[in-house]
C-alpha cells in the first residue's frame, strides 16, 4: 500500500520558495478525500512526515501542516520538530479556552502558529498575540476585501499570506496592498507525492494502546510489542533520531528508543498511529523472515562468545530487510534511522562482528552449507547451535505471526 501526500510552495514578496503546505491525499486523485479530519492529519504526520522524514527535500524550509481542533488541544505537533513545521490552526477550529491555552502552549515552545482561511471574529482577538501568519483566501473573501485587511491591520506584527493567488494580477494586487507571502495556482498547483506506506498493524497498535494505559508506563512490555512489528520498529527509532538532533549517543536499541522518548510523548505517538489506520500489506514472507532472522542474529550473538549486544544484533536482523519491505533503498532509509555506525557497516556491507553473523544468516537462509561452516568457523559456532537458533527463531517468529492476525 502507498501514502500520498500534495505539496504547493509558499513563496515571499520576491518570489522565493520559504516552504510547502502539506496537504493529504489518501489516493491518485489530487484532491482532499471525504474523510475525518483529525484522522487526515494524523496520516498526514505518520505517513509522510515520520516515516519518510524532510531533511533532504525541505532542507531550509518549513512545512505548513493544518491541525483541526482535537489535535491541537491534545497537543499533537509537540511530535514535531519546532524549526521546521508551521502549526496551521484550521478554519473549522472554534476559538474556546482549550485551543486557546493549547496554542499558548505551542507559542511559548517555540512554534510558529498560522491562522488558516482567516475571517474575522471577536474572538479570535486574544489569539493574536500567539500568532505569526494569517492567511486570507482571496477566492472566499475577494481579493478587495482581504487587501483591505491586510491594509487595515498593518500594526499587526504578522505577516499575511495570500491563499488562491490564481493570476499575476491576484498577485501583483496582493503584493500592493502589503501581503509577505503567497501561495496559489499562478505559482504553482499541488505537487502529487505517492510513497510505500510505513504503519503498524492494528492488532499491534491496539497492544501499545493498553500497555500505555497502564500506570506507571511499563517499558519492557512496549518494546516487546514494539520488536514484533518491523514497521512500527522502524517509525520508533526514525521519529525518536528525527526529534533528538542531540543525540549522544546513536540510537542502538528499543529499549533506549524508548527512554529518550519518554512517557509523555510514547503516549502521544503511539496515540496518532492508532488514529491513522494505517495498515501496511506487507509481504507474508518478508515480513515473517525479517522476524525470523531477527531472532536468530539474537541467538547467534548469544551462543558466541561476540561481545555484541544482542539487542544490536536483533535490530540488525530485523532491518536486513528494510528495503524489500519498503521498496527503498536500504542506504537511504539507514541515514533516516541513524544507527550505531557498527550496526550499519554490518546491514550495508557485512562489516565487522555483526557483519559476520548477517552473512552467516545470508548463507544458512540460501542453504550454502559451505558458507555456513566457513562463517561458522570465524565466529566460533558449531552447526548444531546454528540449527538450534534457527529453530528457535522459526518458533518465535510463528508466534508473533500468530499474535499479529495470523501472518504466516
Amino acid at each position: 500500500m502507498f501514502s500520498y501526500v500534495a505539496r504547493q510552495p509558499i513563496f515571499n514578496r520576491r518570489q522565493q520558495t520559504i516552504g510547502h503546505e502539506l496537504l493529504f491525499r489518501d489516493g491518485e486523485c489530487n484532491a482532499f478525500p471525504n474523510i475525518d479530519a483529525n484522522e487526515a492529519t494524523c496520516r498526514l504526520v505518520l505517513e509522510n512526515y515520520m516515516a519518510i522524514g524532510d531533511d533532504r527535500a525541505y532542507k531550509g524550509q518549513r512545512n505548513f501542516i493544518n491541525f483541526p481542533q482535537n489535535c491541537l488541544v491534545n497537543l499533537m505537533p509537540l511530535l514535531l520538530p519546532k524549526h521546521k513545521v508551521v502549526i496551521e490552526i484550521l478554519e473549522t477550529c472554534i476559538p474556546d479556552d482549550a485551543l486557546f491555552l493549547a496554542i499558548k502552549h505551542l507559542y511559548n515552545k517555540g512554534y510558529i502558529i498560522a491562522l488558516d482561511d482567516f475571517e474575522y471574529d471577536i474572538r479570535w482577538q486574544r489569539f493574536f498575540r500567539y500568532v505569526h501568519i494569517i492567511k486570507l483566501d482571496l477566492l472566499v473573501l475577494g481579493i478587495e476585501r482581504a487587501c483591505d485587511f491586510v491594509r487595515n491591520n498593518r500594526h499587526m506584527k504578522v505577516k499575511f499570506l495570500a491563499e488562491k493567488v490564481e493570476t499575476y494580477a491576484d498577485f501583483q494586487t496582493s503584493l500592493m496592498a502589503g501581503f509577505d507571502l503567497f501561495q496559489g495556482y499562478y505559482f504553482s498547483r499541488p505537487e502529487l507525492l505517492k510513497r510505500r506506506k510505513v504503519a503498524a498493524s492494528e492488532l499491534t497498535t491496539i497492544q501499545l494502546l493498553q500497555a500505555i494505559s497502564r500506570e506507571p508506563v511499563n517499558f519492557t512490555d512496549i518494546e516487546t510489542i514494539i520488536s514484533s512489528d518491523v514497521s512500527l520498529s522502524y517509525l520508533l527509532l526514525r521519529y525518536v533520531n528525527h526529534t533528538n538532533h542531540r543525540l549522544i549517543e546513536p540510537i542502538s536499541s528499543f529499549h533506549q528508543a524508548l527512554v529518550y522518548l519518554g512517557e509523555e510523548k510514547l503516549r502521544m505517538f503511539v496515540g496518532m498511529v492508532a488514529t491513522a489506520h494505517a495498515a501496511l500489506d506487507k509481504p507474508k514472507a518478508l515480513y515473517a523472515l525479517s522476524l525470523q532472522r531477527a531472532k536468530m542474529c539474537e541467538k547467534l550473538v548469544d551462543y558466541s562468545l561476540l561481545i555484541i549486544p544482542t539487542e544490536q544484533a536483533f535490530l540488525a536482523g530485523m532491518f536486513s530487510l528494510l528495503d524489500a519491505l519498503l521498496d527503498s533503498s536500504l542506504a537511504d532509509l539507514l541515514v533516516l534511522l541513524k544507527l550505531q555506525p557498527n550496526i550499519q557497516a554490518a546491514l550495508l556491507h557485512r562489516q565487522g562482528e555483526l557483519g559476520q553473523v548477517l552473512n552467516l544468516v545470508d548463507a544458512f537462509d540460501k542453504a550454502d552449507w559451505q558458507q555456513v561452516m566457513t562463517e561458522c568457523r570465524g565466529l566460533g559456532l558449531s552447526g548444531q547451535q546454528v540449527q538450534d537458533s534457527y529453530l528457535q527463531a522459526v518458533v518465535w517468529a510463528e508466534k508473533c505471526a500468530q499474535l499479529d492476525g495470523g501472518r504466516k
